[in-house]
């Protein structure tokens, strides 16, 4: 039976998902209904993407008996809200990262799922991708030794957008891009928490963090080094050094497509999407979406296990 999706916003990120899902099997995965917050909004999209039930609020959406997950599009100041709304309608939830603004509204995230008895994911998209897998699995067998030093970076031009200028639409860099980064440097140490933290960057006028770089020091000496900025392009790469040799992941750290493990390269294209992409290699959303299957057919109430 088909997991039956409900997209929440007709926005640019909720394309791509749409997009992302049309590459999996129609028998796996689909798209029965989409929320905006104006109906003319989620009739275009569902017109574009043959998407059936259309709804001019999310709380229509929230009540559809017919929906098994909701994916949550929205930009990440109201995504505690959109959470608790379709949580606490007992719907499972797919939210895009970052989870929320802070510590304060993660915890409130988790609690409601915890007291739905509902399925809740963040959609941090990079650790479904075929290389990302085979990063863990090359580092469970030990293939570059111990790791001491992780390098990593994300980084963009972006403060032109408004949005980059503007707190209260949830801009600064960290949120935005770094989070990326700095989850790759988590799963490559196995979900440890660093002993220490140490963080310095520049800030706009507005209050807005522009470029940080961080220092994450673990047990036994192990280090990692971040580098995120929404002023900058930067190279966009990461790097992971042990004892026995390096693996590289070359531009596009956050979605990435090849690997140079030892020296020797290897590729993971994305599938070709059949409408036009926001952005780079979103149909790769699409490993994400089939972990959410797999969670719900086992019946689990968080997702998989990445460390």
């Amino acid at each position: 039976m088909a997991t039956r999706w409900g997209i929440c916003s007709a926005g640019k990120i909720s394309n791509d998902f749409t997009v992302a899902l049309k590459t999996l099997p129609s028998e796996d995965h689909q798209v029965v209904a989409v929320a905006a917050r104006n109906l003319e909004r989620a009739q275009e999209f569902g017109k574009k993407h043959s998407i059936p039930v259309t709804y001019g609020s999310y709380d229509e959406l929230a009540q559809d008996p017919n929906i098994d997950v909701v994916y949550i599009g929205v930009i990440h100041p109201y995504h505690l809200k959109a959470c608790l709304l379709f949580m606490d309608a007992k719907k499972n939830v797919l939210c895009e990262k970052p989870l929320a603004m802070n510590a304060k509204e993660v915890k409130e995230i988790l609690a409601s799922a915890k007291r739905n008895d509902v399925f809740l994911m963040e959609a941090v998209w990079s650790r479904f991708f075929p290389a990302s897998v085979e990063i863990r699995r090359l580092l469970a067998q030990g293939e570059v030794g111990e790791v001491k030093m992780v390098r990593a970076e994300f980084g963009l031009s972006l403060m032109h957008l408004s949005r980059s200028m503007n707190k209260e639409l949830g801009a600064g860099t960290t949120l935005d891009l770094g989070i990326y980064p700095l989850q790759f440097a988590i799963m490559v140490y196995g979900g440890e928490t660093p002993e220490s933290i140490t963080a310095t960057g520049v800030c706009t006028e507005t209050g807005v963090d522009e470029t940080v770089v961080v220092t994450l020091m673990f047990s036994k000496g192990r280090m990692a080094v971040i580098t995120t900025s929404s002023g900058l392009e930067l190279d966009n790469d990461a790097v992971i050094v042990g004892t026995k040799g390096n693996i590289r992941i070359p531009a596009h750290m956050w979605c990435p497509t090849e690997m140079v493990v030892k020296g020797k390269e290897s590729h993971y294209p994305v599938p070709e999407p059949h409408l036009p992409l926001n952005f780079l290699n979103s149909t790769g959303m699409r490993y994400e979406a089939e972990a959410v299957r797999q969670c719900l057919l086992k019946g689990e109430q968080k997702s998989i296990d990445l460390f």
